[in-house]
């Protein structure tokens, strides 16, 4: 009898072992699975952050920049100045031409984007094309000392579901915006406050501009950042919003 109860201890153990590396199989490919996704997508909806928790007076001001730059340090000394946190979304080839201006953005305290290598929208692209730009980019931004970028602006804020799959599963958070007050049309620095003023709410994401074409908006800013501080709005990085809960996303056709 006591060699009998041995040896189906003896089993039970095996089956014990062999159960729980099969539970640990199942849970890392979960989790390797669910790594490739966006924080905020889901496997059947793949979505671009558009918002952030409409509960938490939290806004996330970003500046796209492309070429030029005679604008990225008046910029940087009117958020110095109103002491605010913004996210630069930038392509490669500008990194590639402005090293130090980079360097400068980060040693700012602000948090830092790609927007792919060449300012080029990816609607216009193959998948081919939009993989080797954004491993491009990633290599530029690698070897400037920025090696683990996850957020990603596509150019023009163009997206659809293939390309959003490309980003995602190539680990980058893809970032929308609904404010756009289209400053690099240079409408007129009062209605770029304007327009800012009027429609940010809880949780949005406001696009403004950092490349040389904008000529209005750093003025703009000496009215704006004071504004939002007075209507109770916290400027933050977008990773910030990405953390908070209830983080709306934009689902992508």
């Amino acid at each position: 009898m006591q060699h009998f109860f041995v040896v189906k201890l003896k089993k039970w153990k095996s089956w014990g072992m062999v159960l729980t590396v099969a539970l640990f199989t199942a849970v890392f490919l979960l989790v390797e699975t669910q790594s490739s996704l966006s924080v905020f997508s889901s496997k059947e909806n793949p979505a671009a952050l558009s918002k952030g928790n409409e509960k938490e007076p939290n806004i996330a001001l970003t500046f796209n920049i492309s070429w030029g730059n005679e604008m990225v340090t008046p910029i940087l000394e009117k958020l110095k100045k109103h002491d605010v946190q913004a996210t630069f979304f930038i392509a490669g080839e500008w990194v590639e031409r402005h090293p130090e201006e980079l360097k400068n953005i980060e040693e700012n305290g602000h948090e830092i984007g790609m927007m792919g290598y060449r300012y080029k929208s990816y609607l216009k692209q193959e998948p081919e094309q939009i993989k080797k730009d954004l491993a491009m980019a990633r290599d530029i931004f690698g070897k400037s000392g920025y090696e683990d970028i996850k957020l990603l602006r596509t150019p023009s804020g163009h997206i659809n579901k293939d390309i959003l799959a490309i980003a995602e599963n190539r680990g980058f958070d893809v970032i929308n915006w609904n404010v756009n007050p289209e400053d690099w049309k240079n409408p007129g620095e009062q209605v770029i406050i304007d327009r800012v003023m009027k429609n940010t709410s809880n949780g949005d994401i406001i696009l403004l501009h950092a490349s040389d074409s904008v000529k209005q908006t750093p003025d703009a800013l000496d009215t704006i950042l004071p504004a939002l501080k007075n209507k109770g709005f916290n400027m933050v990085g977008v990773s910030e919003l990405i953390s908070s809960a209830d983080s709306k996303s934009k689902e992508v056709q």
